[in-house]
C-alpha cells in the first residue's frame, strides 16, 4: 500500500485537480490553483522516479528528494522551468523525448499523473512553503479521533542523578515529579508521537526528551529544571536532522554533547547550548536504537538492527571498531563504569561484553564473555553503580541480575506483569517503568560473598584411604533380570557371568554410603566376548540417578564436516568465537571440553585430551554427529538443579556408560558413581545392541574409586642428539578415578654430556607435556650408561603424595651435527648466554611478541616450525597467533620471525619452560626459555 501523502488519495487528488482545470476551460477567467508540491506532486515523482534517484546510489547525480536537491538537478541540469511558463528538460521528457523516463520496463504514470506534473510545472514549478522535507517521507498525516482514552503506558523513565527527581513519559507527555512525594514539578505537553528516550544530564539540572513521528521526522527536546516554575523553563529543540522517530538522547558526561540516534540508522550529534547539529555519524545498515557515551566523553557507542554495536570517536566521528559478534537486533548498550568494557544485549537473547582496546584509534576489540540470558528478545540493560552487576529486562517479562566481569547469573527478580520499558539503576535497587503505566523500585540483591557450593557431579571425592580388601569372586546367578531379583554383591567384588541372549539384563545389589565414591568396569571386549556392554547404577525401585543437570548456555551446530566417535581436532562449529576454552560441549548425549582454539573460520577446535582419541565426561559415550548436529555451550549444575530459564535446554545425565569415556577400555563400560544418600542400589548390565549369546561374557569388576595415574614416555624415546641441539620427548600421564592435579615428572640419571628441561610438569587436568633433552659438543656415552635414564613422577592425591617410577628414554645416541638450529630472542635483546635461558613474561588476555632466529648450516628450504603446536610446552590457554592455516615458518632465504604469543584472560600464574621444533632436519628443538605469567 502507498503512504498516505495527504488527506485525500493521490489519485483523488489528481482527478479534483484536473476537474478544475476543466472548469477553468470553460470560464476563462477562473484561474486553477497550481498544484501544491507536496500534496499533489511529490506522490508522483515518489512512486516512479524516487527508485533512481534518490539515497546513496543515486543515478546521473541527480537527487529528487527534496525540493532543493530537485531544483539543483544533475549531470543534465536543472529538470525545472527558470520562469512561469518556460521550457524545461522534464517537460520535455513527459513529451517523449530523450531519455524516456521512466524507463519502458517500469510503471508507467497515469494520465492524470501527467495532467498534474505539466500544470505544475507551466506553474513555474513552485516549491514548498516553510519546511522541506524529505518526499520520501509522509508529509500529512491526518489527527484521527480517539475511539479510547490515551495510552496510560510509561514509555521512557530517568530519575536525575542525585536521586531527587523523577521524569516519565507518557502519550506526547512527559512529567517530572519529586521522586519522594510523587508531586508533579514540571509537566511538558504536546509532544510528537512516542516519546522513546529520557535522559537528564549528570548535574540533574537538564532532561533531554528523544521522540518524533514514524515515517516522518524525529526530534529531541531538552528543558532545564533549574526553576520550579515551569512557564520559565527553557526549551532546545534538536530537529530536521532526522527523518524518522529517534529512539535515543544520551548526554555527554560533560553535558555539552547529546547524541540522537533514530530509526533513519544516523547518529547525530549536537551542541546542547546552541541546539545546532556538530556532525552526523553514518556506517549502520539498519535502525540505531541505543547509543552511550563513554566515562571520559571521548567514545560513543551505538546498538543497532543491523546486529552490530558500533565504536565511534567523538572528537571527529571517526569510527574504530564494529563488535560484528551478535545474531539479532541490538536494543541496549552500556560502557563499564571504569571505561574498560562494552556490554550489550538485544533479539539474540544473549548479554555479550567486550574489552575495550580501541580508546584512540581503530583497534579490534576482543568479545570476554557472552551468555544466553532470556528465553525472549532482551529490549534493555543497565550497569548498577559500582559496575559489579548488570541488570537485565526481556519482552518474556523476566528480569535478571548479572554480575561483571563474569557475567554469571546472580538473581532472578520477580516476573513483571507487564512488559518493562526503561530501567534507571541506583544503589542497592532498579527503577522499572512498564506499559501497564506503573513504575516500582525493585530492590537488587548484593552478590553473595562466597560462591555456591555445588554437589553431586560437582562433589569431591571422598577421601578413601584405608587398604582396599580383596574382592570376592561372585558368579552370576539366573535369574535377576527385574530389580526384585537382584544378586547381592559386597564391594569390592569380581562378578562374571554372561549376557547369554538377546534383551537379558543381569541386575546386582549393593549398599552405599553417601558421598561414597565408587568404580564399576566391564572387562569384554578386550578378552575377546562378544559383548558390547552398558552400565547403569539405579536406585532401589529400579530408577535412574540422575547425575548432573547440564544448562546450555549458548546454541551452535557443527559447520563443515560431521564427527566419527573418535577424532578430537577440527571441531568446526558456529558462532566459535564466543567460545572458551575448558568450556563443555554437548553434542546429542556426547560432552566433550574444549582444549585448543581454531586458527580461523577455516579450522576448528581441537577437544580433550588435546591429541588421538577425544575423550568423554560425565561418563558419555563417545558417537558420530552429521553435519549440522546442534551443539550446545553447557555447564554443570548439581542434579536436579531447577536452573533461571534462560531460553535453552537443560540437559539431565544419570549414572551410565556406554563405553569407556577414557577410550582405555575401549567399548567396555566404566562408570564412576557418588552415593547421592545412604542406601541400597542396582548395578544393571545389558548388551548396548540388545544382542546375546553364551559367547558374551564378561567380568565386572566392582571397586572403590582410588584415583591414580602413570607416566610413561609416548614419544621421542631412544633420541639421536645432534651435538649442540636438542630432541623432543613428550611424557603422558594416564589418569584413573577422576584424578586431575598437577604432575611432576623429573628425568634422572643422564649421562654426562646431557641435559634436560626437568622437571617437567604435566598441568591439571592435562594428559601430557614435552621436553628437551641437549647434548654437548663433547657427549660420548657409552651405551650402557645412555640407558638408565628413568622417570620419576610424583602427585598429591586427596592430601597425600604419590610417587610412581617408570623406565626413561631408552638408549640415548649422538647423531650428525644439525643442519639448522633455530632459537627464542627477546625483540631488540638477542639470545642471551646460553647458561642464561631467554625471560619472556606475559599476563592473562596479554598478546606478546618475541623472535625466532635461525642458523642456517646446510639447510636452504623453508623451516616449518609448526602450525596450532607451534609452541611446544606452553602453559595451557597460552599459544602461538596470527599464524594463519600454513603455520609458523621462516621462508627460503630469511634466518628470523617475528612471532605473537597470546595468553587467554584466565591462565593463572606460572612458570615454564617452553621450547620451538623445527620439523626439518630430525625435528631440532631451540634451547628452552622461560615462560612467566604474571598478573
Amino acid at each position: 500500500m502507498r503512504p498516505l501523502s495527504s488527506a485525500l488519495p493521490k489519485a483523488a487528488s489528481a482527478l479534483l485537480w484536473a476537474a478544475s482545470l476543466a472548469a477553468s476551460l470553460a470560464v476563462p477567467a477562473a484561474t486553477p490553483p497550481a498544484p501544491d508540491f507536496h500534496a499533489d506532486v511529490a506522490p508522483i515523482l515518489r512512486d516512479y522516479c524516487a527508485a533512481c534517484h534518490s539515497g546513496k546510489d543515486i543515478e546521473g547525480e541527480f537527487n529528487l528528494e527534496t525540493y532543493a536537491a530537485l531544483s539543483k538537478g544533475g549531470e543534465s541540469g536543472s529538470p525545472l522551468p527558470s520562469k512561469p511558463g518556460g521550457e524545461s528538460l522534464l517537460q520535455k521528457v513527459l513529451r517523449g523525448e530523450k531519455p524516456a523516463m521512466p524507463p519502458k520496463k517500469e510503471p508507467q504514470p497515469t494520465q492524470a499523473d501527467l495532467a498534474v506534473l505539466q500544470a505544475w510545472l507551466k506553474a513555474g514549478a513552485p516549491g514548498p512553503i516553510g519546511s522541506d522535507p524529505s518526499i520520501l517521507t509522509l508529509v500529512t498525516v491526518p489527527e484521527l479521533p480517539l475511539k479510547t482514552r490515551p495510552s496510560k503506558a510509561v514509555t521512557a523513565a530517568a530519575s536525575s542523578p542525585d536521586g531527587r527527581l523523577l521524569a516519565l513519559a507518557r502519550y506526547k507527555t512527559v512529567e517530572v515529579q519529586d521522586a519522594k512525594t510523587h508531586a508533579v514539578l514540571h509537566r511538558f505537553e504536546g509532544l510528537p508521537g512516542k516519546i522513546t528516550s529520557l535522559q537528564f544530564s549528570r548535574n540533574g539540572e537538564r532532561l533531554a526528551a528523544a521522540s518524533g513521528i514514524a515515517g516522518i521526522s524525529g526530534s529531541t527536546r531538552v528543558w532545564s529544571l533549574s526553576a520550579r516554575n515551569p512557564a520559565s523553563q527553557k526549551e532546545l529543540l534538536l530537529e530536521n536532522e532526522h527523518r524518522d522517530l529517534v529512539y535515543a538522547a544520551a548526554w555527554s558526561p560533560d553535558g555539552s554533547i547529546i547524541a540522537t540516534a533514530g530509526y533513519d540508522s544516523k547518529i547525530v550529534l549536537w551542541n546542547t547550548e546552541t541546539g545546532t547539529p556538530l556532525r552526523t555519524l553514518s556506517g549502520h545498515n539498519g535502525a540505531v536504537f541505543h547509543v552511550a557515551f563513554s566515562p571520559d566523553g571521548t567514545l560513543l557507542a551505538s546498538a543497532s538492527g543491523d546486529q552490530t554495536v558500533k565504536i565511534w570517536r567523538v572528537s571527529d566521528g571517526e569510527r574504530l571498531d564494529t563488535l560484528k559478534e551478535p545474531q539479532g537486533e541490538q536494543f541496549a548498550v552500556e560502557f563499564t563504569p571504569d571505561g574498560n568494557g562494552i556490554v550489550a544485549a538485544g533479539a539474540d537473547r544473549r548479554i555479550r561484553l567486550w574489552a575495550l582496546k580501541s580508546r584512540d584509534k581503530a583497534q579490534i576489540n576482543p568479545m570476554l564473555e557472552s551468555r544466553f540470558a532470556h528465553e525472549a528478545t532482551i529490549n534493555t540493560l543497565r550497569i548498577l553503580p559500582g559496575g559489579r552487576q548488570v541488570v537485565s529486562a526481556s519482552l518474556d517479562r523476566s528480569l535478571k541480575v548479572w554480575s561483571l566481569p563474569a557475567l554469571e547469573l546472580q538473581s532472578v527478580l520477580p516476573q513483571q506483569p507487564d512488559t518493562l520499558t526503561a530501567l534507571d539503576p541506583h544503589d542497592g535497587a532498579v527503577l522499572v517503568s512498564r506499559m501497564n503505566g506503573s513504575i516500582e523500585t525493585v530492590p537488587v540483591p548484593q552478590p553473595s560473598s562466597t560462591e555456591e557450593k555445588s554437589s553431586g557431579a560437582m562433589a569431591t571425592l571422598r577421601a578413601q584411604t584405608e587398604e582396599e580388601q580383596p574382592p570376592a569372586k561372585i558368579a552370576e546367578i539366573e535369574p535377576n533380570n527385574l530389580p526384585a531379583q537382584a544378586q547381592p554383591i559386597p564391594i569390592p567384588a569380581e562378578v562374571t557371568g554372561a549376557i547369554e541372549k538377546a534383551g537379558d539384563v543381569d541386575v546386582f545389589r549393593f549398599d552405599a554410603k553417601k558421598g561414597e565414591a565408587l568404580t564399576f568396569e566391564v572387562f569384554a571386549g578386550r578378552e575377546k566376548s562378544t559383548l558390547d556392554s552398558r552400565l547403569e547404577v539405579r536406585d532401589e525401585a529400579g530408577n535412574p540417578i540422575e547425575r548432573v543437570a547440564l544448562q546450555a548456555t549458548r546454541s551452535s551446530w557443527l559447520t563443515f564436516r560431521g564427527k566419527d566417535a573418535n577424532t578430537s581436532g577440527d571441531f568446526r562449529v558456529q558462532n566459535y568465537a564466543e567460545m572458551e576454552l575448558n568450556e563443555f560441549l554437548y553434542c546429542n548425549g556426547e560432552v566433550v571440553k574444549l582444549w585448543m582454539y581454531p586458527r580461523g573460520p577455516d579450522s576448528g577446535f581441537l577437544v580433550y585430551p588435546g591429541q588421538s582419541t577425544r575423550q568423554t565426561y560425565f561418563d558419555t559415550t563417545p558417537t558420530a554427529h552429521p553435519l549440522g548436529e546442534p551443539v550446545y555451550s553447557v555447564r554443570p549444575l548439581p542434579p536436579g538443579a531447577q536452573p533461571a530459564p534462560n531460553g535453552l535446554p537443560v540437559f539431565r545425565l544419570n549414572y551410565e556408560n556406554d563405553d569407556d569415556s577414557s577410550r582405555i577400555g575401549g567399548r567396555d563400560s566404566v562408570l564412576h558413581f557418588v552415593a547421592p544418600a545412604d542406601g541400597h542400589y542396582h548395578l544393571r548390565l545389558t548388551d548396548t545392541r540388545g544382542f546375546g549369546d553364551p559367547a558374551a561374557k564378561y567380568r565386572v569388576v566392582c571397586r572403590r574409586t582410588r584415583p591414580d595415574f602413570s607416566v610413561t614416555i609416548s614419544a621421542g624415546s631412544k633420541p639421536s642428539v645432534s651435538p649442540g641441539s636438542g630432541r623432543e620427548f613428550q611424557v603422558k600421564a594416564v589418569r584413573t578415578d577422576g584424578f586431575e592435579g598437577e604432575i611432576i615428572v623429573e628425568l634422572e640419571d643422564l649421562p654426562p654430556g646431557f641435559s634436560a628441561t626437568s622437571p617437567i610438569v604435566i598441568e591439571a587436568g592435562q594428559n601430557f607435556a614435552l621436553g628437551v633433552i641437549y647434548a654437548t659438543e663433547k657427549a660420548r656415552p657409552t651405551p650402557e650408561v645412555a640407558a638408565r635414564t628413568k622417570l620419576r613422577a610424583t602427585a598429591t592425591i586427596q592430601g597425600h603424595t604419590v610417587t610412581h617410577q617408570s623406565a626413561g628414554l631408552g638408549e640415548i645416541k649422538v647423531g650428525p651435527a644439525p643442519k639448522v638450529t633455530v632459537a627464542v630472542e627477546q625483540i631488540g635483546k638477542g639470545s642471551g648466554p646460553a647458561e642464561q635461558p631467554v625471560e619472556l613474561s606475559i599476563k592473562p588476555g596479554e598478546t606478546i611478541t618475541a623472535k625466532i632466529r635461525a642458523r642456517r648450516i646446510d639447510f636452504k628450504d623453508r623451516i616449518e616450525l609448526g602450525k596450532e603446536d607451534s609452541g611446544r610446552n606452553l602453559p595451557h590457554g597460552v599459544y602461538v597467533d596470527n599464524i594463519g592455516l600454513n603455520g609458523l615458518l621462516i621462508l627460503e632465504g630469511e634466518t628470523e620471525r617475528e612471532f605473537a604469543l597470546t595468553a587467554a584472560k584466565w591462565v593463572p600464574e606460572g612458570r615454564r619452560l617452553i621450547f620451538f621444533r623445527a620439523t626439518g632436519d630430525g625435528g631440532q628443538a631451540s634451547p628452552a626459555v622461560w615462560l612467566n605469567v604474571k598478573k
